[in-house]
């Protein structure tokens, strides 16, 4: 199994940058697929990011991509989540989830086995 614990978020201008950071406790990091998913109130959980086990194939939302930019140190246990020119409709809970999986992607969260607690990110207009 694996533990994740998202860090990172918090309250920044509109145009602003965050980089959250996902740290996973447990045995064979590097063979978990590792996502983010975000959700604003009143709305469904929606997939932002997700990078493969090797780092070698990235996954981007179509409302982020070319905004926010993933990626992984196996060595440490960690994924990044770097998010650029953020807006309004960005605010919501960021989650990273994982899933022990030979697959290089995921974008459904059902898909998804571990979740983190979540992290608030709210962008001020």
């Amino acid at each position: 199994q694996v533990q994740l614990v998202e860090s990172g978020g918090g309250l920044v201008q509109a145009g602003a940058s965050l980089r959250l950071t996902c740290v996973a406790s447990g045995q064979s990091f590097s063979d978990y697929l590792v996502g983010w998913f975000r959700q604003a109130p009143g709305k469904e959980r929606e997939f932002v990011a997700s990078i493969s086990q090797d780092g070698d194939r990235n996954d981007f939302a179509h409302s982020v991509k070319g905004r926010f930019a993933i990626w992984r140190d196996n060595a440490k246990n960690t994924v990044y989540l770097e998010m650029n020119a953020l807006n309004p409709e960005d605010t919501a809970v960021y989650t990273c989830a994982a899933v022990l999986s030979a697959r290089p992607y995921f974008t459904k969260s059902m898909d998804y086995a571990y979740w983190g607690p979540g992290t608030q990110v709210t962008i001020s207009s």
